[in-house]
């Protein structure tokens, strides 16, 4: 994403860290907006005859901590003779249908965080901090920091800031197996020079002062608490000095600098209220302005657009999300005037605004819409997307006539749109078309819940598959801190449909699929409405022909691993096999142990046992370490990290050991030739949480359920050697 393109709520999707129960990029939070904080996913063609040792990788879709979505290099350049018959003054949208129509994608490649500012595009390159002129030309480019020199395992950039008149970069740099971070600032010149380093910066914004002085706001991050907001000025008038500290430890402090750079917001949020401060980007030295104090239950994040504040807040009733606005010195909320509502049953994923126009990315019903509001006058137009779409990208945006973005499914590439503005129209790429679209299905349904409610579902499987039932299937859950359920591409969900497996989402309550009371209703003491919710998705599903017991798995991470878990307890028939990573599975001990870095900050998800004794017990009755017993249990892979600082190994260990205790008493009174499960615990080095694209955890799972459910894993290997370099 470009320095300027923020793209507004998903800068604060990743804000808030939860206890060690939820990842994304892509990937924390609360409010449900799409995952900003993905590194986008670009298709980038590599000919099998050429460049074998290129041969792309898979990357993470989503980080742990935020980071920003950037426009990068998509594609080899074209052949010389294709290059001359472009329009000079073809737009970026035509261009990269261009390529589309000119080359085959034969590989998929996820690009690290790149930007544009000014005429040059900062990336990375190898193990440095590069910047080119073309970004079509990427052997033609300047070196400005090798990443080397900070002594870290594999390195990568997670986000970069150019400074406004282009005197300084920074970026932000991590590694696949912590959550630690660096910010490094390189003064831009003839020969770049290391100006500083700052450890453990979560975010991180520029802004000039009156003096013409770049200023770095940043936010420092302790135990995965962030409550500090530091500034700093370099060159000749260097300092460094703390500007906010937030006293309550159940709140998180975040920075966001409105599209038009107009002004840095200090937000300051937990799960359910925030509160936000204003910092002229003009004179980055005054006091910071408060919009509205925090009011418990009420959130708003907020944009800015020809001296009005466009905020978006639950306040009011139906406490869902729509669209305010409020002259920008009348910031309170008795001025805020009501500009847009959403339909019931609505997601805001995130919004964009543009000098005439503001841009809602919304999910209803299941389903993808982008309304396009003039601001101009008022006048709304609602665009249905495609249906086999199941997820935004967010694109690049710094040319103010076009709105970019990118739809993608577990099982399809990102593929673009751009609305074009001056025509009112939505524009599809052209050229190849993604075979899957013709191999696949995608369908919607619901399951009718114990207390009646309609459960969404998203299907896929093979066209040309004859007896469903007899097909395996693979059970998606997670249904947590109002976080939709995970749909962005992945290559091996992809292989195992081509292999003939179906692939199911369940979008239980407790995720946010169906907004903010979707997540309400599956939260503290209705928690078990997500695992009422699951266990009908599954029984529907059978219910329909899809697969049956034996050949059904189900696979979670972190938060979603409490249902999967009570599943498992409660009504272990239903599945033959699972798969976890990094599982939340004891969440009484976790939440009654106030010195874990994020307890507090998860009371309004899971309740506080320790002092509410209907918490307490209500926990008790669906935690699934607290309810292991005797009997017969599927197949369980554990993958867990070592030094996971959100879900700690101890209670992962603790709960494998109680279960496999379970099924070994389950197994002498079982009678003789009883099979017991296998129960595997796979320990990871490192200190991140949730690696997406392990080669060896995707391998691994993979050969679990092929074994497990007793099938054939020869042709599935042989196409996971299309993405993965073993």
């Amino acid at each position: 994403m470009e320095q300027k393109s923020k793209l507004f709520l998903q800068a604060l999707k990743y804000s808030i860290p939860h206890l060690g129960k939820c990842i994304q990029k892509q990937h924390l939070n609360h409010c449900n907006f799409a995952d900003h904080y993905y590194s986008r996913i670009k298709l980038k063609i590599y000919q099998q005859t050429k460049c074998p040792q290129n041969k792309p990788k898979i990357s993470e879709l989503a980080r742990n901590i935020p980071s920003r979505s950037f426009s990068c290099k998509e594609f080899l350049p074209t052949k010389q003779e294709n290059k001359k018959s472009l329009s000079e003054n073809m737009d970026a949208f035509e261009k990269v249908r261009t390529k589309l129509e000119t080359q085959p994608q034969e590989e998929y490649e996820i690009i690290n965080a790149e930007v544009k500012h000014g005429g040059f595009v900062y990336y990375q390159e190898g193990c440095c901090l590069v910047r080119s002129k073309d970004e079509e030309d990427s052997d033609n480019y300047e070196v400005l920091f090798n990443l080397e020199e900070l002594k870290l395992d594999q390195p990568f950039i997670d986000s970069i800031r150019v400074a406004p008149d282009e005197k300084y970069v920074a970026a932000k740099i991590r590694t696949e197996d912590s959550e630690a971070s660096t910010c490094i600032v390189v003064k831009l010149s003839d020969q770049p020079l290391l100006e500083a380093s700052f450890p453990n910066v979560s975010s991180f914004e520029w802004v000039k002062d009156e003096e013409e002085e770049d200023v770095l706001f940043y936010t420092f991050q302790r135990n995965l608490r962030c409550h500090d907001v530091y500034r700093a000025t370099f060159g000749e008038n260097k300092r460094n000095e703390r500007f906010y500290t937030e006293k309550d430890p159940s709140y998180f402090v975040f920075l966001y600098l409105t599209k038009d750079s107009r002004f840095l917001t200090i937000n300051i949020m937990n799960k359910t209220t925030s509160e936000v401060w204003l910092i002229d980007g003009l004179s980055p030295w005054d006091p910071p302005v408060l919009i509205q104090k925090r009011i418990h239950g009420v959130l708003y994040y907020v944009e800015h657009r020809d001296d009005e504040l466009y905020i978006l807040t639950n306040v009011g009733e139906p406490t869902e999300f729509k669209l305010m606005r409020t002259a920008a010195d009348t910031p309170a909320i008795m001025n805020w005037d009501l500009f847009f509502t959403m339909k019931r049953n609505t997601k805001v994923v995130d919004l964009d605004m543009f000098k005439d126009h503001c841009v809602l990315f919304l999910k209803h019903s299941n389903l993808l819409y982008v309304n396009v509001i003039g601001l101009a006058d008022d006048s709304v137009r609602s665009l249905k997307l495609p249906p086999w779409a199941c997820g935004f990208i967010m694109d690049t945006n710094s040319d103010p006539k076009n709105c970019p973005f990118q739809l993608c499914s577990p099982i399809r590439p990102p593929k673009y749109y751009t609305y074009k503005f001056a025509e009112g129209k939505l524009f599809e790429e052209t050229g190849h078309e993604d075979p899957i679209t013709k191999t696949s299905r995608v369908l919607r349904l619901e399951a009718k819940s114990k207390d009646g409610k309609l459960v969404p579902m998203t299907v896929f499987h093979k066209t040309d598959s004859e007896d469903l039932q007899k097909k395996p299937l693979l059970v998606h859950v997670y249904g947590a801190y109002g976080m939709d359920l995970k749909m962005n591409f992945r290559p091996e969900r992809r292989v195992l449909v081509d292999d003939g497996w179906i692939l199911a989402y369940c979008h239980v309550r407790g995720g946010g699929e169906l907004g903010l009371q979707w997540h309400a209703d599956g939260r503290l003491t209705k928690k078990l409405h997500g695992l009422a919710d699951l266990e009908a998705c599954i029984k529907t599903l059978h219910g329909q022909g899809f697969s049956q017991p034996s050949l059904t798995a189900l696979t979670a991470f972190s938060a979603g691993g409490v249902l999967v878990g009570a599943l498992c307890n409660f009504n272990p028939d239903l599945l033959r096999a699972v798969t976890l990573e990094a599982p939340f599975l004891d969440v009484l001990n976790t939440m009654m142990d106030t010195t874990l870095p994020l307890t507090l900050e998860e009371l309004e998800e899971w309740g506080n046992p320790s002092s509410d004794e209907k918490h307490k017990n209500y926990i008790k009755r669906y935690c699934p370490y607290q309810n292991i017993k005797p009997q017969h249990y599927p197949s369980v892979h554990i993958t867990a990290y070592e030094n996971d600082e959100r879900v700690p190994l101890k209670g992962i260990v603790n709960y494998t050991e109680k279960l496999k205790e379970a099924i070994a008493e389950h197994a002498k009174n079982a009678g003789e030739g009883y099979q017991s499960p296998n129960i595997i615990l796979d320990i990871q080095p490192g200190g991140n949480h949730v690696i997406e694209d392990s080669h060896k955890k995707i391998t691994a799972q993979i050969k679990f359920l092929y074994e497990e459910l007793g099938l054939d894993n020869t042709s599935v290997f042989e196409n996971l050697k299309k993405y993965l370099k073993f």
